[in-house]
């Protein structure tokens, strides 16, 4: 089945659930569509990737590089996918009712998100992309990524191949947070099931994720979904949405040592995390936002320290 269309797959669609075709994040996203609140979005799959790859030299393609400054030796969107590139992004807008929605553009590899290996910040995420020129850019960018030095020595760390590398990328609406979380299934330190761990402050969740912020944390009790712990953090930054991307700021200081979550929000957030533990099969480290007082799942991931957990 190596048609065209598959360079080009919309979360939902039953070949998005492929993680051959569209790597670890995609898919488990793409699964949940139907039963979740996922920003709409689509995945140039790795279908795309490995014809990207193969119009450039194997030095240049697999030579080390920082991908945060360089998208990558001679790597290119050809025209034909260019186009279903503009299609795919004309009919998000169409979905998100304006004509340049700002997209965020992440990286999913074919062994990302998987029992072992999360390979969390490892590749590259653009946020507040908008426009058709800066997604293609986005884009580029995300494919050498797949090659710089960090991933590479990541990949050395896991005992996982360096070379034939797939990777895929997924562009959803971007969800413009006012409170952002990670939420685990079980408590990643203690390794105990019967709770769920909030990790939580305000704006978008790069600040968590970054470790830029201390983060409010609440532990909830998963068979009846009581709050048995908050602590309130210092909550000093923020990651925001701006014109050209994002930017990270000071929380306002009237918020800093207020909670980012009331306790229904904190239970709303548990109960998804126990929901998708259910429907996975396993225990969940996930990305969630609200927005507008709708919750918004961004990302689901088994969580690989649990074994270690004391």
């Amino acid at each position: 089945m190596e048609s065209e269309y598959l360079e080009v797959l919309w979360l939902g669609h039953p070949d998005c659930h492929n993680l051959s075709l569209v790597g670890g994040k995609a898919a488990n996203l793409s699964r949940m569509a139907a039963q979740f609140l996922v920003p709409p979005g689509f995945c140039l799959t790795t279908v795309a990737y490995d014809r990207a790859i193969a119009t450039v030299s194997p030095s240049a393609a697999l030579a080390p590089s920082d991908a945060a400054h360089s998208v990558g030796p001679g790597i290119n969107i050809s025209p034909e996918l260019q186009a279903g590139l503009v299609l795919a992004y004309q009919a998000l807008a169409e979905r998100c009712g304006v004509p340049e929605p700002g997209v965020a553009v992440r990286s999913s590899a074919v062994d990302e998100d998987g029992n072992m290996a999360s390979f969390a910040g490892q590749h590259e995420t653009f946020l507040n992309i908008a426009g058709i020129k800066a997604l293609a850019d986005a884009v580029v960018r995300c494919w050498a990524s797949a090659h710089a030095d960090r991933a590479l020595e990541y990949r050395r760390q896991q005992g996982l191949a360096l070379d034939n590398v797939r990777l895929a990328v997924l562009v959803q609406q971007l969800v413009i947070a006012d409170v952002a979380a990670v939420v685990f299934s079980a408590n990643p330190v203690t390794g105990n099931r019967d709770e769920v761990v909030i990790n939580a402050s305000w704006g978008l969740g790069e600040s968590i994720v970054g470790g830029t912020v201390t983060p409010d944390t609440v532990m909830v009790r998963k068979s009846d979904l009581a709050v048995l712990m908050y602590q309130i953090a210092d909550k000093r930054r923020m990651t925001v949405a701006v014109a050209d991307g994002t930017k990270e700021v000071d929380i306002p200081r009237i918020l800093r040592k207020q909670p980012a979550l009331e306790e229904g929000q904190a239970a709303e957030m548990a109960r998804l995390a126990v929901d998708l533990e259910q429907v996975m099969g396993w225990p969940v480290d996930i990305e969630c936002a609200f927005q507008g007082g709708r919750l918004y799942l961004l990302q689901c991931r088994p969580i690989t320290t649990l074994a270690h957990a004391a």
